[in-house]
């Protein structure tokens, strides 16, 4: 099931309003029988009672009209004339369109559902939506990837939640399973973020993957031990981020290298001031050194693999190169100053 991000206000928030509405017509129109119920005769010629101006007030909203309760008085015919005729015909108008929003409703999401399916294309399956995946999402907007290209995959009905409030396709179902990768479109993905619970889901979900893309999809898994990394890489992931392994030896660092740790926390905090980017080179750069240029150069993508610049290869810049460099990712305002 595909669940689209949230609209402002629910069908059932909607609905209750017009509940509200119309037991709030009923009412009034109770209270101003009851209050004139000496100008109106039934067939009993016994008075009104309160039951009776609810039966009267329900029967004449609704446009049965029996007949058997009617007003007799001038006032009452005038009450009938200036109030309640215009709360029978408001009544109506809250039950039809109450009705009619429903309909639009299930119209509206079967048009979204149809436009996604033929537009979705180059988007990103986030696979889990727990710490990790949220993680991944925040890092893919800060990036300028627009909310539209992300699709989150989960099983949890509190994660769904979470993903369609933050304006996120999300598709309800396990990742491990193909018919729900192709409710994502994963053949016309750019890339799959497995960002599951357990290493053992992440494996049958990169291997889903890779047997549905035929590997013209790029994986990227997260795994929570090391020694399940080359499992993970044999079973078609391009990259594999050992979650442990990274947080064990920032651990160390916290102890031999202290600043070392509010670097590193700088460089991945969105807006806190220093932040990794990759841009390709300009014409007027090929040729030069790294170091040379104003930016802080620290490593070179060639042909789909990084060259340090201690390498001789990344003494100097060719055609084609991706630099990774470090850039001011602190808000505009508290960079100028």
């Amino acid at each position: 099931m595909i669940h689209f991000p949230a609209q402002r206000r629910g069908p059932l928030s909607a609905l209750s309003l017009r509940l509200a509405a119309a037991l709030g017509l009923v009412f009034a129109v109770v209270a101003a029988v009851y209050v004139g119920r000496d100008g109106y005769r039934d067939v009993n010629e016994d008075g009104l009672t309160l039951l009776d101006c609810f039966y009267y007030a329900v029967v004449s909203l609704s446009t049965t009209g029996y007949g058997d309760i009617t007003p007799a008085s001038q006032s009452a015919r005038m009450v009938n004339v200036l109030f309640v005729t215009p709360a029978r015909v408001l009544f109506l108008i809250i039950l039809v369109g109450t009705t009619l929003e429903v309909l639009t409703e299930q119209y509206r999401t079967g048009r979204r559902l149809s436009r996604w399916r033929r537009t979705v294309k180059d988007h990103v399956i986030i696979c889990g939506y727990g710490t990790k995946g949220r993680s991944a999402v925040s890092a893919l907007l800060e990036n300028g990837l627009d909310r539209s290209r992300i699709v989150v995959v989960e099983r949890s009905a509190a994660a769904l939640r979470q993903a369609t409030s933050a304006g996120l396709v999300a598709i309800e179902g396990s990742a491990t399973r193909s018919s729900v990768l192709n409710e994502a479109h994963v053949h016309n993905a750019k890339a799959v973020i497995i960002a599951t619970d357990s290493d053992d889901a992440s494996v049958l979900v990169a291997l889903t993957v890779r047997q549905l893309t035929a590997g013209q999809v790029r994986i990227i898994a997260a795994a929570r031990e090391a020694e399940n990394a080359p499992l993970l890489k044999q079973s078609g992931a391009h990259h594999v981020i050992v979650s442990s392994a990274t947080a064990g030896r920032l651990l160390g660092l916290s102890t031999s290298a202290p600043p070392l740790i509010d670097v590193v926390e700088d460089l991945l905090t969105p807006g806190q001031g220093m932040a990794l980017a990759m841009r390709s080179a300009e014409r007027d750069e090929v040729g030069r050194s790294p170091r040379e240029l104003e930016s802080l150069v620290i490593a070179l993508v060639r042909r789909g693999k990084v060259v340090t610049l201690a390498d001789r290869a990344g003494a100097v810049i060719e055609t084609g190169d991706m630099l990774v460099h470090v850039r001011d990712d602190r808000p505009q305002s508290t960079a100028t100053v």
